[in-house]
């Protein structure tokens, strides 16, 4: 930091201690401070938004990896009893289905998500250091402005003897004044038009995302649902009457009455 810019540095923060105790007046714009919290509030969901987003995938890879663990150790229970059952074979049909499923999350859901979603999250997202940097901009401005309008009032309220005293306060109270105006016009006017811009911009992806759901769901329906092949009849129909709970209870309790499951 130059010289200059720590004795501004340093004459803000003086400023900045002088309006906490009362003694200068500190700028304040309701209109400014109303779209800077809409701001805020976006730059805070959109932060979240992509925590979550990238939560979203990291979940998904995580829920078919987890699921093809769960077939593999399926396929080897039924294998090791007896191969040729139907168990056995709806078991390694299970294996392979969710397996084409864990793939299909690198091959077909990975990239595209990345593409329609975290990459368009992620350029809003940079977007915000920006934002901020101007915003903080204008309130080293204002708090330059607030300081030269202390000083001129000073020297309205009591004259100094130097008389090019008062006249150069008041051109450095006008060049304060001017140059945080403009980046106060600024902000209101853009900030604005930033959140209004949001939607459209967003659109895009929400439907990515509920297309790449979709099709996800799809997918998994058809495979697993090939896997129902491999059950008897009898099965699916018990399964439909809702007698399934039953049988399991059944064989639950002919385990319980073995001698090395009693209490």
């Amino acid at each position: 930091m130059s010289w200059s810019g720590f004795k501004k540095a340093v004459d803000r923060a003086g400023t900045t201690l002088m309006q906490k105790t009362g003694q200068i007046e500190r700028t304040v714009d309701r209109e400014f401070a109303d779209e800077e919290s809409r701001y805020k509030q976006f730059e805070k969901e959109t932060v979240a938004l992509q925590k979550e987003s990238k939560a979203y995938l990291e979940a998904m890879r995580s829920m078919t990896a987890a699921q093809a663990r769960l077939a593999a150790t399926i396929d080897t229970f039924y294998g090791a009893a007896d191969r040729n059952s139907d168990g056995a074979m709806a078991g390694h049909a299970y294996k392979r289905s969710v397996e084409d499923l864990d793939a299909a999350i690198t091959r077909e859901f990975d990239q595209p998500y990345r593409t329609t979603i975290l990459e368009p999250v992620g350029k809003m997202c940079s977007l915000f250091p920006i934002v901020n940097e101007t915003i903080a901009k204008r309130e080293k401005k204002m708090l330059d402005y607030d300081s030269a309008r202390s000083r001129l009032r000073k020297l309205i309220d009591r004259p100094s003897e130097d008389p090019t005293k008062l006249p150069k306060a008041q051109q450095e109270n006008d060049e304060a004044k001017e140059i945080f105006d403009m980046l106060n016009d600024q902000l209101i006017a853009e900030l604005p038009q930033l959140l209004d811009l949001r939607i459209p911009y967003f659109d895009p992806s929400f439907e990515a995302m509920i297309r790449m759901q979709v099709k996800f769901a799809e997918e998994g329906y058809e495979k697993l649902g090939g896997v129902q092949r491999y059950f008897s009849e009898s099965v699916r129909d018990d399964y439909a009457a809702g007698q399934l709970d039953a049988q399991v209870e059944g064989v639950l309790q002919e385990m319980k009455e073995l001698s090395i499951c009693g209490a």
